[in-house]
Formats: C-alpha cells, structure tokens, sequence
C-alpha cells in the first residue's frame, strides 16, 4: 500500500512538475506541491526531490526517450548509489507518467522553440480577371492565396498574407514545391 502511494505522490509531482515547465500554468509552484504531497518532508529533502525528479524529466524529454530508451535510462538511475538514484518506485511513476505524457510534452517543446511563425492555414479560390489596367480585355485566371500564419498555441493572434498568381506563377510554385517534396522525400529515405 505504502509502494502505491507513493507512487501516486510521485506520478502527481510529475504532472505538476510539467504542468509548470512545459504548458506554463504558473499557478504550480514548489511549495503548493509540497504542502499538498510532501508536507511530512522538510523544506530541504523536498527541494532535493524535487530538483531530482525535474532534472530527470528535463533529461527525458529533450532526449524524446523511447520506451526502450527510458527503461535503459532508469534502470541505470536505480542502480546509482547514494542520494543521486532514484528508487524502483519513482522508476516506475517516471515509466507510467512518460508513456501516457510524452506526445503532449514533445509538442509543448516544439511550440516554445519556434521563434517564427508557422503556416496555420490557407485558402485559395480562382478568379477570372476581365480588363487589364488599360483598358484591355483579358479575361485570365487569377488565383488568389491567403496565408494564415502565427505561432502555435490558443489565443495568439495571425496575420494574414493574400497573394495572386497568374497562371505562369501557379505553375512556377508547383514546381518549386514538387522540388521541395523531393529534397523532403531524399532526407526521410536515407535516414
């Protein structure tokens, strides 16, 4: 029972150790997890747990572990003498709490390491031009673009960027763009 519970107590240190670090909720603070978790332990060996489980957390998710990767990492963790280990309880939360996090922590790390903005959307339509600016008749296909583009994350705001292509630079952006899928398709084949 005792195994349980701590495990418990580890698996939600966890959670809110992340819930500060990777999706910002602020109002996770050391000492509310402490008093709510830990309140039997001194300000010290909490720290100490604390900065140990954060600096294990860090580690395996820059490293984006695997199951493979995370069950070699912790089983040398364990077999650390001393202070610095962990123990086969907090192995196993760590275990548990990675497998069922680990897609939502990799994404919150993507999105705080762009720095510019990325494509969020696009629509298009094709209009039909039926004078040009002298007075002439040309009735030529337009299409017309808009880019969304912004940083990932609710609540921030976009821009927006119309483009107009003719019919010559619809064609030259196809091409540009199949070029791009075969440098992409060269890279994933080779690794």
């Amino acid at each position: 029972m005792a195994d349980a519970d701590s495990q418990r107590c580890v698996s939600a240190l966890l959670n809110g150790i992340t819930q500060r670090l990777y999706y910002g909720n602020t109002e996770i603070t050391e000492e509310f997890l402490k008093n709510e978790l830990y309140a039997e332990m001194t300000q010290d060996e909490f720290r100490a747990l604390h900065d140990k489980m954060r600096s294990l957390l860090k580690s395996i998710a820059s490293a984006d572990m695997d199951q493979a990767q995370l069950e070699a990492f912790l089983t040398a963790q364990t077999r650390k003498q001393g202070g610095s280990g962990v123990t086969p309880e907090q192995a196993a939360a760590l275990a548990r709490f990675w497998k069922a996090h680990r897609t939502r922590v990799r994404e919150s790390l993507l999105a705080q390491s762009r720095w510019e903005p990325g494509l969020r959307g696009l629509k298009w339509r094709v209009d039909l031009h039926t004078s040009a600016s002298r007075g002439q008749v040309s009735n030529s296909p337009v299409a017309l673009v808009e880019l969304e583009l912004g940083r990932p994350g609710e609540g921030e705001s976009s821009e927006f960027v119309c483009l107009e292509f003719d019919e010559q630079k619809v064609n030259l952006v196809l091409k540009k763009m199949a070029e791009l899928q075969e440098s992409i398709d060269s890279v994933v084949h080779r690794s």
